[in-house]
């Protein structure tokens, strides 16, 4: 069985009832094929960032779910048969998933095989910052004047007229 989510967008102008049951039914799709439903998550109304069929909010949805490849491809038929829902997206997620850190940076650990990548570990560094007695600050100079630029300058152009007659 593969991991996959599944997110769709409901439309607004449905009651609350009736948004409830839509969601149960598309999660039955997935129990009742023998998929192993991982998260219902239920965002509610959100704005969208573009109008869909003249809407400009909608319900979001997402189903974290496992399966076989059938169960999706009856989801999305399942979608495209009903009014109410805007936009959908399957995704085949990973068993493990990737865990970007910020300005992570990759640490080369050599191994008997050879040059091996591997990730930075998740334990935060210490940063030893070395402190200074308040008598040994140096102040900072000030920045040095900018280098005076050369100007070159061209004698005067002659006229058009005085070059003529010299030919």
């Amino acid at each position: 069985m593969r991991l996959y989510e599944t997110a769709f967008l409901i439309a607004p102008n449905l009651a609350e009832d009736e948004t409830e049951q839509l969601i149960q039914q598309m999660a039955g799709v997935v129990t009742d094929n023998n998929g192993e439903m991982v998260d219902v998550d239920a965002w509610g109304k959100r704005k969208l960032a573009y109008q869909i069929q003249k809407f400009d909010a909608a319900f979001y949805v997402f189903f974290h779910y496992k399966s076989e490849a059938d169960i999706p491809a009856e989801l999305e038929r399942r979608f495209k048969q009903t009014e109410s829902i805007l936009r959908y997206l399957t995704v085949l997620m990973e068993e493990e998933p990737k865990v970007r850190r910020k300005n992570a940076v990759k640490h080369k650990s050599k191994d008997a095989a050879g040059e091996r990548m591997t990730a930075p570990s998740l334990e935060p560094e210490s940063k030893a910052v070395p402190e200074v007695a308040p008598e040994e600050k140096v102040e900072a100079e000030p920045p040095a004047a900018p280098a005076p630029v050369p100007v070159e300058t061209e004698p005067p152009a002659a006229d058009d007229d005085a070059h003529e007659e010299e030919k």
